[in-house]
């Protein structure tokens, strides 16, 4: 009987190779190591954070554009959580804001009618610590460009303003949420 590890017709060992499976493994994780810290994400843990519990007080609509706040109020609880912070009535901070900015501004057009759109977004907001002190955020929207198409039946663009909305609020909680622990 043949014991080298080879069948007939394959001149290949079908045995695996334990170094080069390290090997790969070790690259692999190198190369997800340098993509997580080279788009500007870091991990860290729970222990690291300045801390652990907020109350999200009142978040106040100063736009023309309805319910902003109820949506923006679920957006920021969703990011700290994600961010491995409790959202709790009896935390020791607290934070609230005001939506001061809500645009549709257009970015495309055809034969004078607007084809793509952008949706803008701004508050100011505060973080109030357990002696009082408040820590100012003015300015914070999203980072990102959020657009829509403005093509289509009109309940299928207001769909897509709506989408186009809330993307803006996820990130304009993860942008206060990034503010609070990165101070």
């Amino acid at each position: 009987m043949h014991t080298t590890g080879r069948t007939p017709g394959n001149s290949k060992r079908t045995e695996g190779h334990p170094v080069l499976s390290l090997v790969l493994i070790f690259l692999w994780s190198l190369l997800f190591a340098v993509f997580v810290c080279g788009c500007g994400y870091s991990m860290h843990h729970r222990s690291s954070l300045p801390f652990e519990a907020i109350h999200l007080g009142t978040i106040e609509n100063r736009t023309t554009e309805p319910k902003l706040q109820d949506r923006l109020h679920r957006a920021l609880a969703e990011e700290c959580l994600k961010q491995g912070i409790s959202v709790t009535s009896d935390a020791g901070r607290t934070l609230t804001g005001t939506v001061t900015h809500f645009d549709l501004r257009v970015l495309s057009e055809k034969a004078n009618t607007a084809t793509e759109y952008e949706v803008l977004i701004k508050g100011n907001f505060r973080l109030t610590d357990p002696e009082g002190k408040m820590t100012e955020f003015k300015g914070i929207g999203s980072p990102f460009i959020v657009s829509f198409s403005g093509a289509g039946q009109l309940n299928t663009v207001i769909g897509a303003k709506e989408q186009a909305s809330e993307k803006a609020l996820r990130d304009m909680a993860a942008e206060i949420i990034a503010a609070m622990i990165y101070r």
